[in-house]
């Protein structure tokens, strides 16, 4: 797990000021899972940073583990476009499968 991540703070920086989007992507597994934006929002300053991908081909992402308003673990994919300074883009967020990760859903198994 990351302490400091460059790429999340611009993020947060971003969500801060407004400028968020959020993918098709997101909207669906957003839906299908039960998450709701506005607990993605009011939580991301409380995220945890699992892994950081500054090379991915769309833009620098992060993975973070954040909860929802029942305290419930997600996971969400937050990036930047590829050669751009903004928008935040909410990737995807998804509830973790205990059988993929770790008792605290932090590490992959």
């Amino acid at each position: 797990m990351l302490k400091e991540s460059k790429i999340f703070s611009r993020i947060r920086e971003l969500i801060e000021a407004g400028d968020v989007k959020i993918s098709a992507h997101g909207y669906d597994e957003l839906s299908s899972d039960g998450i709701f934006v506005k607990d993605v929002l009011a939580n991301v300053n409380n995220a945890n940073i699992l892994e950081e991908y500054p090379e991915f081909p769309k833009g620098p992402c992060v993975l973070v583990l954040q909860k929802d308003a029942r305290g419930k673990p997600i996971h969400v994919v937050w990036g930047i476009p590829k050669a751009a300074n903004s928008p935040a883009v909410l990737v995807t967020a998804y509830r973790p499968d205990p059988n993929k990760w770790s008792k605290d859903f932090r590490r992959r198994k």
